[in-house]
């Protein structure tokens, strides 16, 4: 039996489904507006659109930000925007369970779209809780009654246990949709079921998720390799006794990182051969790149970027792993300066035979700029979910519909 449902396991026709999508998007703190539609026309173009075309009646759960947050906004703008993407109406209701949005839902046609309110405009959405728990709540009690499925869509917040994350999967049929299906598969190949070698290509500043993430794939035969680049690799190389230089080490000591500078030895000392440090850095001299040796540290000089003999034995790790996952660029790749490093690894994977699985918000980027994506196995959108995922944590949203499938509904 399959862990959860899909799309395909129900005839959608004159059905109401209630979507749970990830619509949280860039906004302009000043004018409001959102700025970069990706999530939008990521969730329009395979669940939403398929839902209309097999003739749904569709009704949009979505979230932006949070109350008192500068992008916390009504959902309006996100309504309208989904239909020039799907270049037909949209509906939408201010309202997220009450009277107005109840009516709303009663008068859907066979293939009509409708946006809910933000569902952060009810105070209870973020509390923790169980589904059945949740399914309590008046946001449940009041919608699920005119719904014949939930659908979860939005893998970019599984990690969080809101109601209108699990609150619906205890008193509806539910399934994965398109985006949440296709997150789970992907990851599935780099993490459940990997080929062989199995490389992990971490840099980026975020040390504390590199080492839950290193220690997870390592400690239970995942991964071969934990390639560590960025910001990451200089505390790395600290804990392996490397004096990097008073200005690194108070750099690091200010960003909060050396707190885990005892949980990286215990690691290294685990996994002396698993895990690969750089063999020398580029340091910002002035504004100009300057390769030296990690022996050769020491230096007066901030480290941008890992050295081009690094790159050069990251690219031949990679060349021969069968499945690549990368969370963090290798240097302060905005700059053109430093930018050798994540270029060189990134180009490397995308060249790679092996399949390869890429997030973050900066990984994307770095990818996007160097025209790579195209070259990459699967991008996932999701941030924190992504990493609780690689972590080895069950993701409440995931568990939820994985549960659907064989629990009773009360």
């Amino acid at each position: 039996m399959a862990k959860y449902k899909t799309l395909d396991d129900f005839d959608l026709k004159n059905k109401v489904v209630l979507v749970r999508v990830d619509f949280n998007s860039e906004i302009d703190p000043n004018t409001k507006k959102v700025t970069s539609d990706v999530r939008i026309k990521a969730h329009a173009e395979t669940t939403i659109k398929e839902l209309a075309e097999k003739g749904a009646k569709t009704v949009i759960l979505a979230h932006q930000g949070r109350k008192g947050d500068a992008d916390y906004t009504p959902l309006e703008a996100h309504a309208e925007i989904l239909g020039k993407i799907l270049g037909c109406p949209v509906k939408y209701v201010d309202d997220v369970y009450g009277e107005k949005a109840q009516a709303a839902i009663k008068a859907l046609q066979s293939g009509e779209i409708l946006v809910l309110e933000n569902v952060r405009s009810f105070d209870g959405e973020t509390k923790k809780g169980t589904p059945e728990q949740h399914s309590k709540t008046p946001v449940v009690q009041n919608l699920a009654p005119l719904a014949d499925l939930f659908m979860n869509d939005a893998f970019a917040a599984a990690h969080r246990g809101h109601v209108s994350m699990v609150g619906f999967t205890a008193v509806l049929p539910s399934c994965a949709g398109r985006i949440m299906e296709r997150e789970l598969k992907s990851l599935a190949k780099a993490l459940e079921m990997p080929e062989h070698p199995c490389v992990y290509v971490m840099g980026g500043a975020k040390a504390d998720d590199s080492l839950e993430i290193s220690k997870y794939v390592l400690g239970n035969g995942i991964a071969d390799y934990v390639l560590v680049g960025g910001v990451t690799s200089q505390l790395f190389l600290a804990a392996k006794g490397v004096d990097l230089g008073k200005k690194t080490m108070d750099f690091l000591a200010k960003k909060d990182l050396t707190q885990y500078l005892e949980g990286i030895k215990e690691l290294l000392a685990k996994y002396p051969k698993a895990v690969v440090l750089p063999t020398d850095v580029a340091l910002d001299v002035e504004g100009k790149r300057k390769e030296i040796s990690v022996a050769e540290l020491p230096t007066e000089y901030s480290i941008f970027d890992i050295g081009s003999k690094t790159v050069a034995c990251f690219a031949a790790i990679i060349k021969d792993a069968k499945s690549i996952v990368v969370s963090g660029p290798m240097g302060v790749y905005e700059n053109s300066e430093f930018n050798y490093g994540t270029k060189g690894v990134f180009e490397a994977i995308a060249d790679s035979e092996g399949f390869s699985l890429a997030g973050g918000g900066n990984t994307i980027a770095a990818i996007n700029e160097y025209g790579l994506s195209s070259k990459i196995g699967y991008i996932s959108t999701a941030g924190g979910a992504l990493i609780e995922f690689l972590m080895g944590k069950k993701l409440p949203g995931v568990v939820a519909l994985e549960n659907a499938v064989t629990e009773k509904k009360i």
